[in-house]
């Protein structure tokens, strides 16, 4: 077994007590990753990574995921070596602090180079999947024969926490069967966790565990000998398979005291602790933050690398749209993200009809017109197509024989299903839906909250919206679930009134791409309303709108209602009408929109002066008191459903025509 050289040592202590210094200036943060690994990492970033600082977005750069994302300042450290020019050497002192771009986990937006956010264990290698799910499916879908445009490889660090957490064992599975073999991950195999060594909760073998995926298994018996992990990722790109290997590391290497001890994972390092590591390891103690020129020329090789390996690609590309005008016209533009002339024309409408569509069946027929528009349009459910209404008829299902298909089958793993949508957006080149029963969003409520902290612009599609989901009973009828969304920040949550609503929300999801859409639909049928009568549907874009007034004075009464409680409010204004009431009808499909809108709209929609008010919702009352005041009130379902048929549930938890009329009367009495 080759040792390494005194420079490359230098190199790889360069990069830990880059870290450590960092950390011990932030007093906060994790140190021991980043003297762990940082001789894979130093591997990877000078002899197999293709990238280029210069340009962090180049399109067929290699992606590199920082699963244990707690060791952020492995990758800060790398990024000002290797000459991203953002990542200043006071970038790297101001670890941590306020409106640095080093913040305590990696940030994906925030930092240039950062492919993901990570940080919540786990999430970073399911959403490594879907990267490597993206590149297969582009590769597929445009490389030629003669022309490679779409060729990269997807890196993942993961650590135990990493692999303890459930949603990794979904994606892996998922990986494994798909045989992405672009997929190589390093796992930091240190023994030691927050409170000790792993032998006190993990215990299983990890190789045998990744076989049975069906992943190539490859072990790395020192992880610190930078020939041995060389040799392992030339063997993993010689496998079809994705790579799982194992690297035997130490947690806070060279640390006197704390190495190997659980005390490296976020532990401040100590003067003596640390200047005893830099002694240990060869390295001078001060100044803090030390970088020797020869080591960092070294580093900054990669930026010379990284031009060239673009401008050999750009020249590639370039040979290809000669050869395939059309097909690199479709690349250039799905990779910027842009959306082609005219798209907006396949979303259909609907006509009137008084039985009416379930806004599930909706949904699907507009999803299949903008397919047909749409190349990048790719998704899937977890096992509940059918149900859900979101199988792309006639494009495939993306399996290992088919990565052209559009239709993901993720099996019953939402866990996975929703970090591998933020992975399949942030590669670049496509629009990512998932789909699952509103009720099970709750196994996928981690990663959609990474997605709008990370501004991705993607789709999670929650069918069978309500208790009208009937005898399945309350495990399966989301009551609080449209509330709790629509309190985490940037994410808009559109509960179609109807099939026409529901296209209009399809239209806002596909050109948002600064935040999740969730589209909230229904099971049952809904009524089509006549938009000769009513307001037209394009009024969701603004969170709520005036559907109809109707009477012959100014309104005396404000209903409104979301989804399919808006069918309850129009039958019962017209009756009111036909009594000499007069009622505005709001149809309210997004609060957080409707929130957004200026003063001057929310009070023209809202009619301040008129405090007789009543919301109609299939859900909790929180989050509506703004809207009804004071005076007003609410049939909404503060507590959890039933198991019966939906139209028995309809009446013992009020949701009728007759028990909107009686809340209109006795505010009407007040």
């Amino acid at each position: 077994m080759q040792a390494n050289t005194p420079f490359q040592e230098d190199a790889i202590n360069t990069i830990r007590f880059l870290s450590a210094d960092a950390v011990q200036k932030a007093n906060s943060g994790h140190p021991g990753l980043p003297m762990g690994t940082a001789a894979i990492a130093y591997t990877l970033f000078t002899k197999h990574l293709h990238y280029n600082p210069a340009n962090p977005k180049w399109v067929d750069r290699d992606r590199f995921v920082l699963s244990a994302g707690h060791g952020s300042m492995l990758l800060y450290s790398l990024f000002y070596l290797t000459g991203y020019k953002d990542m200043t050497m006071e970038q790297l002192k101001s670890f941590r602090q306020y409106g640095s771009l080093t913040p305590g986990h990696p940030e994906y937006r925030h930092t240039p180079g950062v492919e993901t956010t990570t940080g919540p264990l786990g999430q970073g290698l399911a959403t490594a999947v879907g990267m490597a799910i993206a590149e297969a499916h582009l590769a597929a879908t445009y490389n030629t024969d003669n022309h490679k445009i779409v060729d990269h490889y997807t890196y993942v660090i993961a650590s135990d926490g990493d692999l303890m957490e459930g949603v990794t064992s979904e994606a892996s599975s998922l990986a494994g069967h798909l045989g992405l073999g672009k997929l190589i991950c390093f796992y930091d195999d240190n023994n030691v966790t927050i409170d000790g060594r792993t032998d006190i909760t993990f215990t299983e073998d990890r190789a045998k565990r990744y076989e049975a995926y069906g992943w190539q298994v490859l072990r790395v018996k020192d992880g610190n000998n930078v020939h041995e992990v060389d040799q392992a990722i030339q063997a993993a790109k010689a496998d079809p398979r994705p790579s799982f290997i194992i690297c035997k590391t130490t947690i806070g290497y060279g640390f006197p005291t704390w190495a190997d001890k659980s005390a490296a994972h976020s532990g401040i390092p100590s003067e003596e602790e640390l200047s005893g590591a830099k002694k240990a390891l060869g390295y001078p103690v001060e100044p803090k933050f030390y970088v020797s020129d020869e080591v960092l020329a070294h580093y900054r090789e990669a930026l010379t690398r990284g031009r060239q390996e673009e401008a050999t690609w750009k020249q590639i590309f370039d040979q290809y749209r000669a050869a395939e005008p059309e097909k690199a016209c479709k690349f250039e533009r799905v990779m910027k993200g842009d959306l082609p002339q005219n798209w907006q024309d396949a979303i259909p409408t609907f006509p009137a009809d008084t039985k009416g569509i379930a806004t599930r069946a909706a949904s699907g027929k507009v999803l299949n017109a903008l397919a047909m528009v749409l190349p990048e349009l790719i998704g899937g459910s977890a096992d509940l197509s059918g149900s859900n209404s979101v199988e792309l008829k006639g494009l495939g299902s993306f399996q290992k024989n088919n990565y052209t298909g559009r239709n993901i089958n993720f099996g019953i793993r939402e866990h996975a299903m929703g970090a591998i949508n933020n992975g399949l957006s942030q590669h670049g080149g496509l629009h990512s839906f998932v789909a699952t029963f509103f009720v099970f969003s709750d196994y996928l409520r981690p990663a959609l909250r990474l997605a709008a902290l990370s501004q991705i612009g993607n789709t999670w599609v929650f069918s069978h919206d309500s208790f009208m989901v009937g005898e399945d009973g309350p495990t399966h009828q989301p009551v609080e679930h449209l509330n709790s969304f629509r309190a985490m920040p940037n994410v808009i949550t559109l509960r179609p009134a109807d099939a026409n609503e529901t296209a209009e929300a399809w239209r806002s999801a596909i050109t948002r791409s600064d935040g999740p859409t969730i589209l909230a639909l229904s099971r049952q049928a809904i009524p089509t309303l006549d938009r000769e009568k009513f307001a037209s549907a394009k009024g969701l874009h603004k969170g709520a709108y005036v559907l109809a007034d109707l009477g012959d004075r100014p309104a005396e009464l404000v209903l409104m209602a979301s989804g399919s409680e808006v069918d309850l409010i129009v039958k019962a204004g017209q009756i009111l009408a036909e009594e000499g009431v007069s009622v505005r009808l709001i149809s309210f499909p997004s609060l957080e929109l409707f929130e957004t809108q200026s003063k001057e709209y929310q009070d023209l929609v809202m009619l301040p002066n008129v405090k007789a008010r009543l919301v109609v919702e299939a859900g909790t009352s929180f989050g509506w008191y703004r809207w009804v005041g004071p005076e007003g009130a609410m049939i909404t379902m503060d507590h959890f459903g039933a198991s019966a048929p939906a139209e028995r549930l309809a009446v013992e938890f009020g949701f009728t025509v007759e028990n909107v009329l009686q809340k209109c009367r006795e505010l009407l009495e007040k």
